[in-house]
């Protein structure tokens, strides 16, 4: 987790000290996530270049220069770009293209939210380096806010066991160590199977630990889940299943505020179904 030590040094989630920034930057972002976040930080303006996957919010980043995808930089366009900062994730971005952009990037900004709660230090890291300090206390105070409100509903219903499906051929799912459980696990949803790695486990539809699910739900993303996949996995597993925005349980950022609403919402409406 990010730490702040004092009000001019920072450090980031690979414990790199960070400065605030003098003058504009030319900020480049590769998580799409956090791309939403410099904008709702109000430094749209300051962002040069960002991945085919950043696309939110769609109208401010319609002129921003695409640089490749999240695994696949283009280097030498993003040299070009001359960036003073760039926005990285532990989970989302290889370490070895990272090392390389290190060497042409002056200030690399890495970052490693594990649960809702941690986006409250990254809110304040970013705020702090580019002088956004009081949009993101603004935002820090909404986080808190949805935290509470989604704990308040995991704490006022029986707590249930959900398996989260993020593929399929092969089926996929997420391990109790994702941000995605650490998000659902805020509104009382405990994800299956208990482990921590593969992070991402494939599993077949007899998996001993499937009669403990009670619901599944099926993401709208990486893999698009429609309606007709909704009728065979409640066919394969006998359980009742339904689609939900992976962008509310598996972005951080400012979607955060909005995702824990939404899933709070959704909790209290499938319990009452």
């Amino acid at each position: 987790m990010m730490t702040n030590t004092s009000d001019e040094v920072l450090i980031d989630a690979a414990g790199q000290r960070h400065k605030p920034h003098d003058g504009p930057a030319r900020i480049v972002s590769l998580v799409p996530s956090l791309t939403e976040l410099v904008c709702d930080l109000g430094l749209a303006p300051q962002l040069v270049g960002r991945t085919g996957f950043c696309i939110h919010p769609r109208p401010a980043l319609r002129a921003v220069t695409k640089v490749g995808g999240t695994k696949d930089v283009n280097l030498a366009r993003l040299r070009a770009l001359a960036p003073t900062h760039i926005i990285v994730n532990v989970d989302e971005n290889r370490r070895e293209c990272v090392e390389e952009i290190a060497s042409f990037v002056p200030n690399v900004i890495v970052t490693h939210p594990c649960a809702p709660e941690d986006n409250l230090p990254v809110y304040r890291l970013l705020g702090a380096i580019f002088h956004r300090r009081a949009e993101s206390e603004q935002l820090a105070a909404a986080l808190d806010a949805a935290l509470a409100e989604g704990r308040a509903v995991g704490a006022a219903l029986p707590r249930e066991k959900v398996l989260y499906l993020i593929w399929r051929e092969p089926w996929m799912t997420v391990a109790q160590g994702t941000y995605i459980a650490a998000t659902l696990a805020a509104v009382g949803w405990d994800t299956r199977p208990v482990l921590s790695e593969p992070r991402y486990p494939a599993f077949e539809w007899n998996a001993p630990w499937l009669p403990e699910v009670q619901r599944v739900f099926l993401s709208s993303e990486p893999y698009r889940f429609r309606e007709r996949h909704v009728e065979e996995v409640e066919r394969l597993s006998g359980l009742p299943a339904s689609l939900i925005d992976g962008e509310m349980a598996s972005w951080y950022g400012s979607r955060a505020i909005e995702g824990l609403r939404h899933l709070a919402a959704l909790r209290r409406r499938l319990a009452v179904e």
